[in-house]
């Protein structure tokens, strides 16, 4: 028997600084969380940051950021943020977040659209959006899933 193929997940805790005086956190907080938890997406594919250019000839910026507060976390709660990508195209990628709370609470679902950017050495000033790698697909497809598969994932319910 194999085991479930599941989204990335990472744990971290509400710090005071993500906090408003309430103890409730901030809006803006959560772009750490996000941060954290691409970064570490990517280390888990043998991807790291600096890798990028170096292997691929690829850069990342970002395109849109979305995100939705079903409800609030306090201070020091600790939320699993997982992370995932639910759509790739020729040039762009969405990258989803969903954090959960005590108790399982869907706490934020967000995304990040990647823009795949070439990042060469006669790459000049200009900005040249480019098809995605073949290399970076193939490192990237451990970590692909519909919304619906990664949140029934975490319910337990078979997608």
């Amino acid at each position: 028997m194999t085991a479930a193929r599941v989204p990335f997940r990472v744990r971290e805790r509400v710090r005071w600084s993500d906090c408003d005086p309430m103890g409730i956190i901030r809006y803006d907080a959560y772009t750490r969380f996000m941060e954290l938890g691409e970064a570490e997406m990517f280390r888990s594919l043998g991807i790291g940051y600096r890798e990028f250019g170096p292997r691929f000839g690829i850069t990342l910026p970002r395109r849109v950021m979305y995100m939705e507060y079903p409800s609030p976390p306090r201070l020091d709660e600790e939320l699993e943020v997982d992370v995932y990508i639910s759509e790739v195209g020729e040039t762009s990628l969405r990258l989803n977040f969903d954090a959960y709370g005590d108790g399982g609470a869907l706490r934020m679902a967000g995304y990040l659209v990647l823009v795949c950017v070439f990042d060469g050495p006669d790459r000049g000033d200009a900005i040249r959006r480019i098809p995605w790698p073949a290399g970076f697909l193939a490192a990237i497809a451990p970590s692909r899933f519909t919304v619906e598969a990664a949140r029934a994932e975490r319910a337990g319910i078979a997608a």
